[in-house]
């Protein structure tokens, strides 16, 4: 009973990634998650990799929502959350993008191409996380 319920919740967070992605970049240089780095964080468990990448995803796509909102100091708030984040799971590119957003909303510049820059990195970390999960 409880794999049928495991099971079950694997497939529906399998839906959400898929919902959450938008189309892999066409030419990625390195991985938007650094495998050797989640590995050493998780201690090589399996599933806790896959907890802890379904977590990040969701987390990421919600924040990165929020930023349309909020005001600069916010968002500047928002990316610092994200980057942190992000160097916890080896999503690098991720992480130096949110640094990016956060350094111009310190400066109070705008940050509309920042960001922009930023979701077109959580999305190709998205796709690498929905592969390493059927993985």
């Amino acid at each position: 009973m409880a794999e049928l319920a495991e099971q079950n919740a694997r497939a529906e967070m399998d839906v959400a990634l898929d919902a959450m992605v938008a189309a892999p970049p066409l030419a990625p240089c390195q991985p938007a998650i650094d495998r050797a780095h989640l590995a050493r964080m998780t201690h090589g468990e399996r599933d806790l990799e896959r907890e802890v990448l379904q977590l990040y995803a969701t987390q990421a796509d919600l924040l990165l929502g929020r930023m349309g909102q909020a005001s600069t100091p916010a968002v500047g708030a928002l990316a610092h959350t994200i980057n942190g984040s992000s160097r916890g799971v080896g999503a690098w590119q991720v992480a130096d993008a949110a640094a990016a957003v956060e350094a111009d909303a310190a400066e109070g510049r705008d940050t509309a191409a920042s960001v922009e820059r930023l979701a077109s990195a959580i999305r190709a970390a998205q796709v690498q996380i929905v592969e390493l999960i059927r993985n």
